[in-house]
């Protein structure tokens, strides 16, 4: 077997990508990630000691973050900068070895591998194919390595986000380190795993209010907006991705320009926070979700730019026009450098492409709405528990997370279409974009689709729902009138997933596949503990959830 890869919803046969990733990694590319993963558990494995010490480790607790990110599923598709990133590895680690020696600490003997391996980087494919996935031969045991493996992959990513805006959290990264050597630990039993992921969904809430607390802090609480979906005849700049940073300084430095910037995919909820509102080129969203940008990046005629992942193998006929930055990366692609000394980035080079290019051709027109986190729902409280008591919106579904190509995904917007007129949906990430553009009405003022934001805005629905709970006097968040319908994609998905456990939600439905990450036997103790199930049809589920 070449590779092995099953991290994402689209996994070859929902069991594993064992030749090339259905995602466009190449084999090397995948046991490359592999290989910094076994690198970011052995760093760890001295961070702990280190932490034990009191011995500040900055540059670890980033570099373990961002190598974690820089893994996730369509993020980065570039082997030099692996090979590089692991280099960088294994001297930190060592670097980080001697800061403990020298601090008066003792070096434990028989080590895991993971903290002593050290090859030439030409042999780095050939170690990788001794440590990836299939290492583990236990089914459930990898099964739920694996699971929380994907887990800190989640909380990195918004772990990230957060420290762009500098706010962090100790705690976060010291159970990453501690996760992240249990997976080595042949003495854990599955009980100890399923434990940890527990506890990874506890820190999945605290690393996402962080990030609530980041952007609301920086730029504001969003609030209903609509949000253009039509062009102007200015050149443009297409953002995708996350960062909200990175949008900020491209804003700052396209004004008087003459060049608009649209946004694309989860870029789409920055529309909603009042910071960006005072740009005139910010102009609107351009296309739908991030596996549609095949087509949508040829229509734009401009720059594209790649903040964090989403990102597909580019086509010939627009890969003169993306830029990357971060822990995107992909062979032959631009690249806007990073931050260096608290300067931001220059985006002088893709503003002059802009200006060189046709404005963008126009796909639709109209407006959606959005704008819906746990503040301005909350601001709408009254509204919303009168129509409740009074009938007029029998139930609420959730309907978060990630969007994808396979044909199935229509379900979630047939779904959206049947649901019954006296239902809401509250909804963030991409998976969205399946429905939030369907004419689905009102009641009584209140939009049928209520949009959090991006993916790590689940937070803002959970504690919509906790608000609800404590508002109508309940013990438990699920003797409220709420349905969990959700898609999945990848792995912040997964960290979404386990804080809603750790929240103590039950009988959550995971579509259009379960993870082929999750064993039999680990997919019975999530039915059995949480009632985790998947979708059937739109008519039968529809009955089931309004029974």
């Amino acid at each position: 077997m070449s590779m092995f890869c099953y991290q994402c919803q689209e996994t070859a046969k929902g069991t594993g990508c064992t030749i090339k990733g259905v995602c466009g990694k190449p084999e090397n590319v995948a046991k490359l990630q592999d290989l910094l993963i076994y690198t970011v558990k052995g760093i760890s494995v001295y961070a702990i000691q280190a932490r034990e010490m009191k011995i500040a480790s900055p540059v670890v607790d980033k570099f373990i973050m961002e190598s974690l990110f820089m893994t996730i599923t369509n993020a980065n598709f570039d082997r030099a900068r692996f090979v590089e990133r692991i280099q960088d590895g294994l001297t930190i680690r060592e670097d980080l070895k001697q800061d403990i020696i020298h601090a008066g600490g003792t070096i434990q003997a028989n080590l895991d591998d993971a903290a002593t391996w050290n090859v030439p980087a030409d042999e780095f494919e050939a170690k990788a194919a001794l440590v990836g996935v299939l290492a583990t031969e236990n089914e459930d045991i990898r099964s739920l390595r694996q699971t929380l493996t994907y887990g800190l992959k989640g909380i990195a990513a918004y772990a990230e986000h957060a420290y762009t805006l500098e706010y962090k959290e100790a705690g976060i990264f010291a159970f990453i380190e501690k996760a992240l050597v249990a997976t080595l630990d042949d003495a854990l039993a599955a009980s100890d795993l399923v434990a940890l992921i527990l506890e990874a969904g506890k820190f999945g809430v605290e690393v996402m209010a962080l990030l609530d607390k980041a952007n609301t802090t920086c730029y504001g609480n969003p609030e209903l907006t609509k949000v253009n979906i039509g062009v102007r005849n200015n050149p443009a700049i297409l953002i995708s991705g996350h960062d909200l940073k990175d949008l900020e300084e491209l804003l700052i430095q396209t004004q008087g320009s003459g060049v608009d910037v649209y946004t694309h995919g989860e870029m789409l909820p920055a529309h909603y926070y009042p910071a960006f509102k005072k740009y005139e080129n910010f102009v609107g969203n351009y296309g739908n979700a991030w596996h549609k940008q095949d087509k949508e990046f040829d229509s734009f005629n401009g720059p594209i730019f790649l903040t964090t992942n989403c990102l597909i193998p580019p086509k010939d006929s627009y890969k003169d026009r993306v830029y990357t930055t971060g822990v995107v990366g992909f062979e032959g692609l631009k690249r806007i450098a990073d931050r260096a000394d608290g300067k931001p980035k220059d985006f002088s080079a893709l503003i002059e492409h802009a200006k060189q290019c046709p404005a963008p051709t126009e796909i639709e027109t109209g407006e959606i709405v959005g704008g819906f986190a746990h503040n301005q729902v909350m601001a709408l409280a009254d509204k919303v528990v009168e129509a409740v008591k009074t009938g007029a919106i029998k139930r609420f579904f959730v309907m978060a997370g990630c969007d994808g190509r396979m044909k199935s995904r229509d379900y979630y917007a047939n779904f959206a279409e049947a649901l019954p007129k006296d239902t809401v949906i509250l909804t963030a990430g991409c998976a969205k974009y399946r429905y939030n553009k369907l004419n689905l009405g009102d009641i009584g003022g209140i939009p049928r689709v209520l949009d959090a934001g991006q993916c790590n805005d689940s937070y803002s629905l959970a504690v919509i729902a906790l608000k609800l709970k404590e508002v109508f006097g309940l013990e438990d968040i699920n003797q409220l009138p709420i349905s969990f319908n959700i898609a999945w994609y990848e792995q912040k998905a997964v960290i979404v997933l386990l804080a809603l456990l750790y929240l103590g939600v039950k009988n959550i439905h995971l579509g259009p596949t379960l993870p082929g990450f999750l064993s039999p036997n680990v997919v019975k103790v999530l039915v059995d503990n949480f009632g985790i199930a998947g979708i059937t049809n739109v008519e039968d589920d529809i009955k089931m959830f309004m029974a």
